[in-house]
């Protein structure tokens, strides 16, 4: 199977080699990869001609330098990265972050999953981060879900979900629409892909407004949003956080901010996230 591989990078000079060295010695070869310097004012730049110049497998595109939201921005130089290629051409489409390290055999591991399961959606590995000079798992989500920086997807299902949606709440969204149209989110926890940075650490969005924008963005009706909220609330045990969510899911929805998702496929996402809470909370 051949991979895609589309790596959205703002700068990014002290992490992105170590990304694309470990792409070099990946065990499966067979690959494209596509580097969306957005924006970038470091050297970002010069750490891709690097590896343009002596590997054709891998390309770039520049962007012009765009405001810095959680989620959207990411989507955006995602999709002008792929534009540049033939879908067709490909049988996995793969988003990945410019500041992780991936082990020598995970397109392989990724690989071997997709022929042998053809009902798998989207694979991926566990994010590790560095604490007290030692690799430990991340932890930001359940052992289940495929996080953001390392995606890939069976072109066949990418395509019939949708692509990915240019919103916050992005990498939550595809894994409830594609189990919609039958696939599976699988995750390979044998594959240990380390995390360089901190997610979130460019981020200057408060908590509280982060959450009440990825509530709205996901297309969580109000009911939906406040049981989410208080969920929150008591993870931080502080009333006031509820509220605070609550009054940035409120202002989204009097400004009526555009919606990245169809009537339908809010529906979706709002009974899976009640079938969800009915078996995790209320153990119906």
């Amino acid at each position: 199977m051949r991979f895609l591989i589309i790596i959205p990078a703002h700068n990014e000079e002290n992490n992105l080699s170590f990304t694309l060295d470990s792409l070099q010695r990946q065990s499966q070869k067979d690959f494209k990869v596509v580097v969306v310097n957005d924006g970038s004012t470091d050297r970002t730049s010069e750490v891709i001609r690097k590896y343009t110049g002596s590997d054709s497998r891998f390309e770039t595109i520049t962007l012009q330098k765009s405001e810095h939201q959680p989620g959207s921005k990411v989507v955006h130089a995602f999709k002008n990265g792929l534009q540049t290629q033939s879908v067709d051409a490909f049988d996995i489409i793969c988003k990945f972050d410019a500041d992780i390290i991936l082990p020598e055999n995970y397109l392989e591991a990724v690989e071997d999953a997709f022929i042998n399961n053809p009902e798998y959606g989207l694979v991926g590995g566990l994010l590790y981060v560095e604490k007290d000079g030692k690799w430990v798992y991340e932890g930001n989500s359940n052992k289940h879900h495929v996080r953001g920086p390392m995606k890939a997807y069976r072109k066949e299902c990418f395509i019939q979900m949708g692509g990915l949606r240019e919103t916050l709440g992005w990498d939550n969204i595809d894994a409830i629409l594609l189990k919609n149209k039958g696939w599976q989110e699988i995750v390979l926890p044998e594959l240990h892909v380390k995390l360089i940075k901190v997610k979130g650490a460019d981020y200057t969005i408060k908590p509280a407004d982060y959450y009440g924008r990825y509530f709205y963005f996901l297309g969580l009706n109000r009911l939906m949003a406040y049981i989410a909220s208080s969920k929150e609330a008591m993870k931080s045990k502080s009333i006031s956080f509820f509220f605070d969510i609550i009054n940035s899911y409120e202002s989204c929805k009097s400004r009526k901010l555009e919606l990245k998702i169809t009537k339908e496929e809010q529906k979706v996402i709002n009974r899976q996230r009640w079938e969800m809470l009915k078996k995790k909370w209320l153990k119906i």
